[in-house]
């Protein structure tokens, strides 16, 4: 379970600086959730398109010398909502906002953190990189693609894990012989600390190759899953071609059920369909990135992370301890 709030008590003399959470257009309704866990109103701003498509920001009350928290995740449309956050972020500076902190439920661009191929740019870096400029002078971001996304910044970043949520729904689903099952090599560490938390359940791992971005081609399972149910952890599900080929695998290797937790539901081009199709039994996301769930897969189950946001945000402006929600 995620820590309590601590009590509202402040270490630094004199009058705190006002909290104030301000929303883009990406999700305001997380946005909304997160105010209402701080017992706050979100600040009115009035954002609207100019007839050419550039994007128009302008606050509506005073936020000098507050602390404001911006929340907006950069997902689908990635630019649009990438260049209002830039622009919402200079807005803030411009109007001498007290410190600026941006919260990225979901950080678009985070898999394009290397040079994968001759000619490749660093979009994670370059990210990172318009953000400081723009004026933020902290980032809380959420299950990033890649932990080094962190040292992209030379501002302060908080790094936050979904897992607390997840692996409560995973709880009171009651399953037993279990085994945790990482999709590729690369997410071994986090499906390892799922793990721990489940008892200290076993874990297998998918040998995969990605011939081509969006491609991948499953070749074997590591470990045993024989009879179990296995749980696939993965940080993020985009066109779920490898999240179904890999369920599909674990099928064949003899698992009897499978479930599969992802933080980041992207769920792009055929992902749906791919899912009502699969052996997947449920699904399980947050709602990092917004959905019309009527449009989803039923294998669906979103998750609220308003609660985690907000009590980070508290610990942030009263000066405490954010790692200690995840000991």
């Amino acid at each position: 379970m995620v820590a309590q709030m601590p009590a509202r008590q402040h270490s630094m003399p004199g009058v705190k600086p006002e909290l104030k959470i301000l929303s883009g257009t990406a999700n305001p309704e997380l946005a909304k959730e997160v105010a209402d866990h701080l017992g706050i109103n979100l600040s009115p701003l009035k954002i609207k398109p100019f007839s050419d498509g550039e994007i128009y920001v302008q606050l509506q009350e005073s936020v000098r010398g507050d602390d404001c928290f911006v929340i907006q995740p950069t997902c689908t449309p990635v630019n649009e909502n990438l260049m209002e956050l830039l622009i919402l972020i200079d807005a803030l500076k411009r109007a001498s906002a007290g410190r600026i902190t941006v919260v990225m439920p979901y950080y678009g661009y985070g898999r394009q953190d290397r040079k994968a191929a001759g000619r490749e740019a660093i979009t994670a870096k370059l990210i990172a990189d318009l953000l400081t400029t723009a004026g933020a002078q902290r980032v809380v971001a959420l299950d990033l693609h890649a932990p080094q996304i962190m040292g992209f910044f030379n501002i302060l970043v908080d790094h936050l894990y979904a897992s607390p949520v997840l692996l409560e729904y995973v709880r009171d689903l009651n399953l037993s012989d279990i085994v945790l099952v990482s999709p590729d090599v690369g997410g071994v560490s986090r499906t390892r600390a799922f793990a721990k938390k489940l008892d200290d359940a076993p874990i297998a791992i998918i040998d995969k190759r990605r011939t081509k971005h969006n491609v991948a081609e499953v070749m074997s399972v590591v470990g045993d899953v024989k009879g179990k149910t296995a749980i696939m952890v993965d940080d993020m599900v985009d066109t779920a071609g490898t999240l179904v080929k890999g369920a599909e695998l674990l099928v064949r290797e003899g698992a009897t059920r499978v479930f599969a937790c992802a933080t980041h539901a992207v769920l792009s081009g055929p992902a749906n369909e791919r899912l009502e199709e699969s052996p997947i039994e449920q699904l399980i996301v947050t709602n990092s990135i917004p959905h019309d769930m009527t449009n989803m897969s039923n294998k669906i189950v979103p998750l609220s992370v308003a609660k985690l946001l907000g009590e980070a945000i508290w610990r942030i402006h009263d000066d405490s301890s954010v790692s200690e929600m995840f000991e």
